[in-house]
Order: structure tokens, then C-alpha cells, then sequence
């Protein structure tokens, strides 16, 4: 292992699942668990007294719940915004609730039952800076949100897009990763990441999962198209 190990902060109102988590993660050799909360107020107490990398936030909790918590930590309103990445946890594979916290600034979320291999390799992605959209749920849920779109709203910076850009902002929007995306367009897998760097950095964006929910909501994709 090189460098320090990710800093990983649980929040969940049951004990049970966050004794849970800690011993699935500190199994792993390049993972600490720096705290443990039980609701969304204690939550953000602790990342911002530990600073981790990386909050596991259950979506409902009490006192103040896993979306709430979030957009105090990371989203357009926060003062100052604390410089985490938070994975929210769900026992529904379609919680309405889910699209709140991504638009909050979550970098993605995962059901409770996912396996412990699949719960790790998401925190690493999501520390390394990336989003993490979980496998057709994502996706499914965030369609069936932009249905309920009145009018798109087009943000500034999408004029600023080559062709080859948009191209890569709409398969993003279907959830494809960087290698998928370079099979589809025939193009090198770094060339795909430089890519999909443009795109974020000229939106304004900080992670995948912030452009998919923007590629929706400005009608650049549609359900089904």
C-alpha cells in the first residue's frame, strides 16, 4: 500500500449495521474507519471534525436525515462545504429520496445488501475522485425522475461542448464507464478520460453522477431515446 489509508466515515442509525461496515472495512489494509455516527446531525459534526475522504450516509435517519446532512456537507447551499465524498446507503433499489441527495452533491449510492467486495471497490472509487453509479439503479432512478421534467433548463457551459464531448456526455448519462465509452466511439480509454475531464471542468461539475443528473435535466438525453 502507498500513501495514507482512505478515512471512511459511517452513518447509520443502527448499530448493528455500522458495526457491520467498520469490520468490513478494516479488513481492508488501505481503509480506516475514523468515525461512526447515528444520525445526520451527528454526521456532519464528525466529518467536519475528522475531514474523512468519504461518508457512507444512510438515507433515512433520525433527527436529521441522510439527504439533509448531505447538502449540508457538500451541496450548493453549504457553509463552507466540507471537501468529502459522500456514498449514501438505501434499502430500496427505487427510493425516490435518492435523486434529492445526488442533486445534492453525493457522488452516488449502493443498497445495503450489496456484496462487501462490491461496498469496498466502491468506496476506492469514489475516494479516488470518481462517481459511482450502482449498476442500472441509478440509471433506472434517475429516469424515471426526469419524466417528471417540465421545461429543460440548458446550463451555460453546454454550448461551450465540442460534438465529441456531448457524445460522451450521453453515453455518461447511460451509466457506461470510461472503457465502455471508448468501445462505443472507438476511441483509446485515456483519450475518454480527458474527455469526460472537459466535460466536468466546462459544466462546472464535480463528478459523473452530477452529469448524469444534468444531461436529464437539460433534455441532452431522454428516457428510452
Amino acid at each position: 500500500m502507498t500513501g495514507r489509508p482512505i478515512r471512511v466515515l459511517v452513518a447509520d442509525d443502527q448499530q448493528l449495521v455500522r458495526t457491520g461496515f467498520r469490520l468490513i472495512l478494516e479488513t481492508e489494509d488501505d481503509i480506516t474507519v475514523v468515525g461512526q455516527a447515528a444520525d445526520g446531525v451527528e454526521a456532519v459534526e464528525l466529518a467536519r471534525r475528522h475531514r474523512p475522504d468519504v461518508v457512507l450516509m444512510d438515507v433515512r435517519m433520525p433527527t436529521l436525515d441522510g439527504i439533509e446532512a448531505t447538502a449540508r456537507l457538500v451541496g450548493p447551499e453549504a457553509v463552507p462545504a466540507v471537501p468529502v465524498r459522500v456514498l449514501m446507503l438505501t434499502t430500496f433499489d427505487m427510493d425516490d429520496y435518492v435523486y434529492a441527495a445526488l442533486r445534492n452533491g453525493a457522488s452516488g449510492f449502493l443498497l445495503k445488501d450489496t456484496p462487501p467486495e462490491d461496498l469496498v471497490r466502491a468506496i476506492r472509487v469514489v475516494a479516488a475522485g470518481d462517481a459511482l453509479l450502482a449498476p442500472s439503479v441509478t440509471r433506472r432512478l434517475i429516469e424515471d425522475v426526469s419524466r417528471l421534467r417540465t421545461e429543460p433548463t440548458l446550463p451555460p457551459g453546454l454550448a461551450t461542448l465540442t460534438d465529441r464531448e456531448r457524445e460522451v456526455l450521453g453515453l455518461l448519462a447511460r451509466g457506461l464507464s470510461n472503457a465502455e465509452i471508448a468501445d462505443a466511439l472507438v476511441l483509446g480509454e485515456t483519450t475518454v478520460k480527458t474527455h469526460v475531464g472537459r466535460v466536468l471542468m466546462k459544466l462546472g461539475l464535480r463528478d459523473r453522477v452530477q452529469a448524469v443528473v444534468l444531461a436529464y435535466e437539460s433534455g441532452l438525453v431522454t428516457p428510452g431515446r
